[in-house]
């Protein structure tokens, strides 16, 4: 049976955690305490911390009875994380209650339950930079104001209003299907959304197209889905996350991109969308040993940096390497005209030694010549968008 879990340290956040569970056992649904705490809890429990930290691979040892705190709780962590890979199917919804350590230790399990499960963590640093915490998660992160140290008649309202917002999630009806399509993905950036936006309306008839923000979190995000076979193809035009990841962007792929595309064999088609940037936040943030490089301000608060013809010939053997690794049906479509809206004859990162460098290179490192599709076009051109369409559509029809 599937039942609510309400997680927390039930030697510190014993009064929260009851009350919430109450909150939700007054709306009419089942909850359970579950204690990720690594000292004797102040309430009584449904799953004991000991049940969670059998779960560490070196066993429960490795959790309890240290007298590192910090150890504890990375390594409990890690247990609660395995616990719900193991239980995700007991479980209908997760709300849990923490400051740093047990937010760090709830988000460990919540990251590992399925897209849709509703989750919401209420934590002291919700109002900061959540993605450590998030990850590639639909993980909700509400606010606790003020600190997890008793009831009082604030965080009796934040408590009461994240509980109430988890049982209306569960017990709303699912949206309907509207229909029985194949689910791929795409990756895209304001500067290749012409392009991305064009293969979607040719393909919609056939596929659902979730399309994906090539933000670092998006392309993790899309191969988290292909992995768990909830897409069956990708159309992954804009790859600018792995300029981020070799030369200290912001918006960073982590070093596992594309790999998922060898581990499934799924059908892949893509292109170099974007490479032609590194992401940095202010011109303030932006390193200084690349002073006197080409940048373009997007706001206030991005700056982009031209990448060079360097740059350009590693970022073509790391690609390269990547689909040479890859036994399913792959194309990589080269436009030749410039690889994003700035990287076009008269625009600011127009260059094309840095993009000839790329393809040199692509075109040196990959091992299967038919795997590469060079478009005497750019990459928003409507010719580039058929191209890809059709070409994506070939290698599905197997």
């Amino acid at each position: 049976m599937r039942v609510i879990h309400v997680v927390g340290t039930a030697d510190t956040k014993g009064e929260e955690l009851a009350y919430l569970r109450d909150l939700i056992a007054a709306d009419g649904q089942q909850a359970v305490i579950v204690d990720i705490g690594t000292r004797a809890p102040s309430i009584a429990v449904d799953i004991a911390a000991e049940d969670i930290a059998s779960c560490h691979p070196d066993g429960e040892g490795a959790v309890l009875g240290g007298s590192d705190r910090g150890a504890a709780v990375s390594a409990m962590g890690t247990a609660f994380a395995e616990w719900c890979r193991r239980h995700s199917g007991e479980i209908s919804g997760m709300i849990a209650v923490g400051g740093g350590g047990g937010t760090s230790m709830a988000c460990a399990g919540m990251r590992e339950l399925p897209y849709g499960v509703p989750k919401i963590m209420v934590s002291t640093l919700a109002s900061g930079d959540t993605a450590p915490y998030v990850g590639t998660s639909d993980i909700v992160m509400a606010p606790s104001v003020t600190d997890i140290a008793g009831l009082n008649q604030l965080s009796r309202v934040i408590l009461s209003n994240s509980a109430h917002a988890l049982v209306g999630a569960i017990s709303a009806s699912s949206p309907a299907a509207v229909d029985d399509k194949i689910a791929i993905g795409l990756t895209m950036f304001g500067v290749t959304t012409a392009c991305v936006n064009a293969i979607t309306e040719r393909l919609d008839e056939r596929y659902d197209c979730l399309v994906f923000h090539a933000t670092g979190t998006g392309g993790r995000s899309m191969e988290r889905l292909l992995e768990q076979q909830f897409m069956s193809g990708l159309v992954d035009i804009t790859t600018t996350e792995i300029a981020d990841l070799l030369f200290g962007g912001v918006l960073a792929a982590d070093p596992d991109r594309l790999d998922v595309v060898a581990r499934t064999g799924a059908p892949w088609v893509g292109s170099v969308g974007a490479l032609d940037m590194v992401n940095f936040w202010a011109p303030d943030t932006v390193p200084s040993k690349y002073r006197g490089r080409t940048f373009y301000e997007h706001n206030p608060n991005v700056t982009l940096m031209r990448t060079t013809a360097e740059e350009n010939a590693d970022m073509g053997r790391w690609i390269g390497r990547k689909l040479n690794a890859c036994h399913g049906p792959v194309r990589l479509l080269l436009p030749e005209k410039g690889v994003s809206a700035l990287d076009i004859e008269g625009g600011a990162f127009w260059d094309p030694e840095a993009d000839a460098a790329l393809y040199d290179t692509l075109r040196d490192t990959i091992e299967d010549k038919a795997r590469l599709v060079f478009l005497p076009c750019h990459i928003n051109d409507p010719a580039f968008a058929e191209a890809a369409a059709n070409t994506f559509q070939d290698l599905m029809e197997p």
